[in-house]
């Protein structure tokens, strides 16, 4: 099974660099996510079918002012809109890449919605995936090389997006002020964090917890070319726990709303 993460490596790759102001990565791997539920959860797919649920993306959250919940699949209201007392799975997707000094926040931000949706409903199957960047060094496009192109867009389009991700070694140089470093035990340190996220089993919807956690380290510099890096020395085996993650919604989604 290809993984949505691989989708997001082709998407940097044709658009040449990585933007952490967009939520274009984190869509990415909520459709994905989205297109292989409905592959191999038959019964997920009969309710999609019957028009008994529907999916979306980038939902306000009603309990915390600007977030937005990345996937929805539940039960609409009477105006098509998620009723979160009716939610049946909600993804979170996180990525840390630039700055891993912002594991905190977004450990938070994923504590939070998690609690937030057990008290309007424990039924909830709850998701977390986690891009964890392990370059020692990042290219800050958006918010470093971009900015010198304000008044020249064109430029930036013809003189520097082809070059980045190709392995210019010259970009390290021509833009050596926009550079984010990583120290080399930051990605450790950002799985052991989120490790922390409580999690739970499958027929424990009392206990507050994730259903599931699944990190994806990934090497993006947007110089070189953007890889997953599946041979890691983080014992994580992105292929065979992304089909576990998927099996194990699918199992959770049987019990809770086709066994009761």
């Amino acid at each position: 099974m290809s993984t949505p993460f691989d989708d997001v490596i082709q998407n940097i790759i044709t658009e040449h660099y990585h933007n952490h102001r967009q939520q274009i990565h984190s869509d990415i791997v909520s459709t994905g996510i989205h297109q292989n539920l409905v592959s191999k959860c038959p019964e997920l797919r009969q309710d999609i079918d019957q028009n008994i649920v529907k999916s979306w993306l980038n939902v306000t959250s009603p309990t915390r002012r600007g977030r937005k919940m990345d996937l929805l699949i539940g039960e609409p209201n009477s105006d098509g809109n998620p009723d979160l007392q009716k939610v049946r799975i909600c993804v979170e997707n996180k990525s840390v890449i630039t700055a891993h000094r912002n594991r905190d926040a977004r450990f938070d931000d994923l504590y939070e919605v998690l609690q937030d949706l057990h008290r309007i409903n424990p039924q909830i199957i709850m998701i977390a995936t986690i891009m964890v960047g392990t370059a020692d060094r990042v290219l800050n496009i958006p918010d470093g090389v971009k900015s010198h192109f304000k008044r020249k867009p064109n430029e930036f389009e013809e003189k520097v997006v082809s070059r980045l991700s190709s392995g210019d070694q010259t970009l390290w140089e021509e833009f050596s002020e926009d550079i984010s470093f990583n120290r080399l035990n930051d990605p450790a340190l950002t799985i052991q964090k989120f490790r922390d996220l409580p999690t739970r089993l499958i027929g424990h919807t009392h206990t507050v917890g994730y259903d599931d956690i699944l990190f994806v380290p990934v090497f993006i510099d947007n110089v070189n070319p953007p890889h997953i890096v599946r041979d890691n020395n983080f014992r994580i085996h992105v292929d065979a726990e992304y089909q576990t993650l998927v099996e194990r919604i699918c199992i959770a989604y049987r019990t809770r709303w086709h066994l009761r």
